[in-house]
């Protein structure tokens, strides 16, 4: 009796051999799957700062309608950054609230601008009590060259995100 219990002891448990084989096959089908998880949170990345970025431009012509004053969305793209100001007895201030912080677009995102206004140092985006805005586009890069395209055509629609089909390879890594 004693023998035959030692014997389904064993037969129920995994030896050393079956436990190092798994482990290797793990490790091999996580080593395949590591680089393509990298690629999607980089792109969650740049998905997450075209989202905030149209998020700025619809806070900013919402306000300007209700209250009757400019929005400025002003950009730094050394810096990647972008904050929102309003125009108050002539002058532009920061906003006091979270949408006038600074908000800074991840390090591997390049930030390109068309269309928008420049004014000495300054970059921005204009949005009027009347509805309109500036049209332009800001183009968000990654470092495989994609770009996701936050642009308003005309000034009188709203700014929307789409992907671009090109691939701007001056931006890629090498």
């Amino acid at each position: 009796m004693a023998t035959r219990t030692r014997q389904l002891d064993r037969s129920r448990g995994m030896t050393l051999l079956e436990l190092i084989l798994v482990m290797v096959i793990l490790s091999t089908v996580l080593a395949m799957a590591a680089p393509s998880l990298r690629g999607f949170f980089a792109s969650r990345r740049g998905d997450d700062a075209a989202a905030q970025i149209l998020a700025l431009t619809q806070f900013a012509r919402s306000q300007a309608i209700a209250e009757g004053l400019i929005y400025r969305l002003n950009f730094d793209t050394q810096e990647r950054t972008c904050w929102l100001t309003v125009q108050k007895a002539g002058t532009f201030e920061r906003l006091e609230t979270s949408f006038g912080k600074a908000y800074t677009v991840p390090k591997d995102l390049t930030i390109v601008l068309e269309d928008v206004v420049q004014k000495d140092r300054e970059v921005y985006l204009e949005f009027t009590p009347y509805g309109t805005v500036t049209p332009g586009t800001i183009r968000l890069i990654d470092r495989r060259g994609r770009a996701l395209e936050i642009a308003c055509p005309t000034t009188t629609e709203s700014f929307s995100i789409t992907e671009s089909d090109r691939i701007y390879t001056q931006y890629a890594a090498r």
